[in-house]
Order: C-alpha cells, then structure tokens, then sequence
C-alpha cells in the first residue's frame, strides 16, 4: 500500500511517503481502507519528537480518518465489512496511522459514519471532537446552562460550540477576528466576543449576566483571570491544552469561596468509559446533524509534509489529506 512515514523525529522533511506492506487484522480488529487522513497538532508534535520517542522501525501517521470496512480479524462480526466509519486514536501506541491507504484498529476505534456525513466531516472528529465532548460533558448534562468556549474558531472549540448547541446550553464564543467569529456562529454560538478588544470582559458579561456554568479553555494561564471573573458560582472550568509558557498561579481561595472546579482533560488518557461516552455523544450528534467540519484544506497524500506544516503554522481551518 502507498502510506506516508517517519523513521525517526524531526522536521517535515522525515516524512516520505513509500509503498509498505499492508497491515493484516488482528484479533478484535478491523481494516480500514481510507479516504481521508485528518491532521491535528499532535501529530506534528510526535513527529517532531515532543511527545514520545523515535519510532523503532517505522510510523504512520495521524490519529484520524475517515473510510470504509474491508476486513475484520477474529472475534469481530464480519457484517461489519463494508461500513463507512471515522476513525481515532489509529497511532496513539500503534504503527499504524491514517496517512496510508489502509489502517487497522481496534474494532470500538472505527466508529459507523451516518450516511448524511461527509468523510471529511468523519475525519475531522476524532482528536478534536472527543477532547470538546469530555470538557463539555464530564460534569453532566448543558440544557439550560450557559456554556462559554474560547477559541472557538479552533478544532476543539469549533467542536465544543456545536456539541454544546446541540446539548441545550446558550454558548458563547471568544475569538480573535471577524473571520473566526462568523466560524464560530457559523457552528452555533449564541453569541461571539473578540478577546482582544479593550472591554472584552464586559461584553462577556452582558452575554452571561448570571455567569458561566461551564468553561472549555484553551489557554488557563492566560486566561484564568476573565474565566473567575464570569464564572458562576459551582461553575466548572475545564482547560484541555498548554501553551508550554508556564503553569498559572492558582488563587485557592477565590476557587473555594466560589465552589468552582478546575478540570484538567488529556483525551489519550482520559480512560474508556469516558471515551465511549464521548464517541456515543458525537454519533448521536452526527445522526442529529449537529456536526459540521471546519473549512477544509485539502492536500494530497504526496504533500503531507506541507500538510503538517500548515497545521504548525496555525492555519484556520481543517487540514485534510486526500488519501488515493
């Protein structure tokens, strides 16, 4: 099969794409024959040698993916073949990534595909939309909360809004810039603040004037200060990234006086219950049409290298690689 490796860390430029044996399933396993391979930042980070050693022989990239069943290994219903499914987690502690033609994974890690959603709305889910499902839902049901997600223009925060929107919570957004502000109403905020306007922490507050229930951060260090100064009292604030500059201080006493929570989410380590929960949730959203993808950008399998660097860059939008 044609698949895009590594064979040790570094920059883009590890990255070739060569034909390899096609991997076989195993028992409790399914093959996957892919047409979409979805880019997150922690694919380039472990590629670059920030979250985990160098591959032994070689690496396959990219946790997700979209495509279609065409083999099953032992235990796992052969009717299965043949069914559209996104894909997750297919190179976290696995060779075998989604920038390849074929992937295998666990059966539970290639999850049915509605027939009304696009493979690349299946390959834009995985990473992004777990990690939104856990910050949003760990503590319970939304309707009638209010949500605020900042960064929600990102993967996880464009997510977390339409997860939100679709779990009953008035939402609000905060973004950088028009362009991202359209993004996030586009995926159904109520309301929108650019965080770098001078009276942003007023204008958050007239979106919420009872105060926040729950918080999906994206930047705690930064942000700690405007997230305590809108939380509503037993609110949660749940960060799921790190800027790497640094942890904030933590006030005690503000957090006790006011009943709130910090939570802190890793979705590779979350733990099984959580992560079926978050995979029901999606699939029922998805079934709802809740769910749209962000606007793609799609390279072909032969530039993954330039793929991955736009995703370091920063690019707004999804990043899709188009598998032959």
């Amino acid at each position: 099969m044609l698949a895009a490796i590594y064979r040790r860390t570094g920059g883009s430029d590890v990255l070739s794409v060569e034909e390899i044996e096609r991997p076989e399933p195993g028992p409790g396993e399914v093959r996957v024959r892919l047409t979409v391979s979805g880019v997150n930042p922690t694919d380039w980070k472990t590629r670059a040698g920030a979250t985990g050693a160098a591959p032994e022989d070689f690496q396959v990239p990219h946790q997700d993916g979209a495509g279609a069943i065409d083999a099953v290994g032992e235990g796992v219903d052969e009717a299965r073949v043949g069914e559209r499914v996104w894909v997750c987690f297919a190179a976290w502690q696995r060779q075998w990534g989604t920038a390849a033609q074929w992937t295998v994974v666990p059966a539970a890690q290639a999850v049915p595909l509605p027939d009304g959603a696009s493979d690349a709305l299946g390959a834009s889910l995985g990473i992004p939309a777990l990690t939104a499902h856990r910050c949003l839902f760990a503590d319970g049901p939304l309707d009638g909360r209010t949500v605020l997600v900042a960064g929600g223009a990102g993967a996880v925060g464009h997510a977390a809004v339409a997860l939100a929107r679709w779990g009953g919570a008035h939402v609000v957004a905060t973004v950088s810039s028009a362009e991202k502000a359209e993004l996030a109403l586009g995926a159904g905020a109520h309301a929108v603040v650019n965080y770098r306007e001078p009276d942003a922490l007023e204008q958050l507050r007239a979106t919420a004037p009872d105060g926040v229930d729950r918080i999906v951060e994206v930047a705690l260090r930064e942000n700690l200060q405007t997230d305590l100064a809108i939380a509503a009292p037993g609110a949660v604030i749940t960060a799921y990234a790190d800027d790497g500059a640094g942890d904030p201080a933590i006030p005690v006493r503000q957090l006790m006086t006011a009943n709130l929570q910090l939570r802190f989410v890793l979705v590779y380590t979350m733990g099984a219950a959580a992560i079926a929960a978050a995979v029901e949730g999606i699939s029922q959203a998805l079934r709802d049409g809740a769910l749209q993808t962000l606007p793609p950008h799609h390279f072909p399998l032969e530039q993954i290298a330039e793929a991955q660097d736009l995703v370091e860059r920063g690019v707004v939008g999804k990043v899709l690689v188009d598998i032959p």
